[in-house]
């Protein structure tokens, strides 16, 4: 699993010129799904961002999650996070999980974000979209498992 974190101060996903997913202060996740990735990957992961210390106390450092500055969630999956572009001109993605695979987990991510309290909004899985964001920072992570 593979999720691209952006804390934001305003981030939203458009399909077919209809915001489906809106947030403000929060982190934008781009989540890849690996072929050989498991329920209990997608739970540490989960459990990870949502205790992530990326938001400024008031010394200016980063000491407090997306809960404790009363954040939000926006999920969008994204499987060209396992583009391999080494060879060639054409990114090969074989390492990314089949549709079948990865529609399960991305709804499961959503549901186990929600389960925490957060507000989560999300994207359309496979669909066009058009995702805008204003990144907070700016601060950008890779979290991997």
């Amino acid at each position: 699993m593979k999720i691209v974190i952006q804390r934001v101060s305003s981030a939203s996903v458009r399909v077919s010129e209809e915001i489906i997913g809106q947030i403000y202060k929060g982190l934008l996740l781009f989540a890849g799904f690996h072929k050989n990735d498991t329920e209990e990957d997608l739970k540490w992961v989960c459990n990870k961002i949502i205790k992530l210390r990326v938001f400024e106390d008031k010394e200016g450092k980063m000491n407090k999650s997306v809960r404790e500055v009363g954040g939000s969630l926006l999920v969008v999956s994204q499987f060209t996070l396992y583009g391999n572009a080494k060879k060639g001109t054409r990114p090969s993605f074989t390492e990314a999980a089949s549709p079948d695979i990865a529609e399960p987990m991305y709804n499961k991510m959503i549901d186990i974000l929600k389960e925490s309290g957060l507000q989560t909004e999300s994207g359309k899985f496979a669909a066009m979209m058009d995702v805008k964001l204003v990144n907070s920072g700016p601060v950008t992570l890779i979290l991997e498992r």
